[in-house]
């Protein structure tokens, strides 16, 4: 059985995916009871999907997050570094496109792309602003950008909860239903590693990215955020200086709770 660990070397990270290909998203369903349905209408909701619209799905293992942005219509790339992940995806999602690749390298032209997406997947790469970067080259001026991903709450009591959900119940939920329950350990530490909203959204402007915005679903279990390429797309980055920590409170909130916020430089 192959693990992963925080230095998230691709090779290790690629292949440990392949060997929990064929029963992750039964796993997954079971791990996060069922949310990640709703998580994925809420990420596809907010890049806009629609018919005309071509979007890629960065990290998108078995096309599940893929199918979100498909049932409101936009044509889809599902791309990976997961062989093993990509294969189930091509039987189960025959009308959608797959292609391996690398988020670090993506193997597509610039501004391809109406908007680019990324489910639970930008923790498991070795170098994030990197791969923030290539999704914005890849990106039309005026496209949009949507990260969701999981974080720990800001409330006490919740991150308590959450991260003794993390400690106890996601490795023990491995060891049942995962042929690598391994990866599942992996999984609760890279989450707790994970860096906060606020921070990750000062990663994604230094990226290069404008109107960066964040807003929490389910309690701040997962955050959902948002950004816009800018009229140069991916040519002209932002200094990591300018990218600004989170301030005021736009409109709307997530599923559980809490305003959507910004980063002040960003836009």
């Amino acid at each position: 059985m192959v693990r992963a660990d925080l230095e998230k070397d691709p090779v290790e990270v690629a292949a440990m995916f392949d060997e929990v290909a064929l029963g992750y998203d039964r796993t997954r369903a079971r791990l996060w009871l069922g949310r990640m349905n709703s998580w994925g209408r809420r990420m596809a909701q907010a890049a806009g999907a629609r018919p005309g619209r071509r979007i890629l799905d960065v990290a998108a293992g078995t096309g599940t997050s893929g199918m979100a942005l498909t049932a409101r219509g936009a044509s889809v790339v599902a791309c990976d570094f997961s062989e093993g992940m990509l294969a189930i995806g091509r039987r189960r999602h025959p009308g959608m496109e797959f292609v391996v690749g690398d988020g670090h390298r993506l193997p597509f032209a610039d501004d391809s792309f109406d908007a680019v997406t990324i489910s639970f997947g930008l923790r498991n790469v070795t170098d994030p602003e990197s791969v923030l970067g290539e999704m914005l080259r890849v990106t039309r001026p005026g496209g949009v950008l949507t990260v969701c991903e999981f974080s720990l709450p800001v409330t006490p009591v919740r991150r308590a909860l959450f991260t003794a959900y993390l400690r106890w119940i996601v490795p023990m939920t491995g060891r049942r239903v995962s042929s690598n329950p391994e990866a599942y350990v992996y999984l609760a530490e890279s989450i707790r590693d994970w860096p906060s909203p606020d921070r990750l959204a000062g990663r994604i402007a230094a990226a290069g990215w404008q109107r960066v915005r964040w807003r929490p679903l389910d309690g701040g279990v997962v955050h959902l955020h948002t950004a816009v390429a800018g009229p140069s797309g991916g040519r002209q980055p932002v200094a990591a200086a300018d990218a600004g920590t989170a301030v005021g409170a736009g409109a709307g909130g997530g599923t559980g709770g809490g305003a959507e916020r910004s980063a002040g430089s960003a836009g």
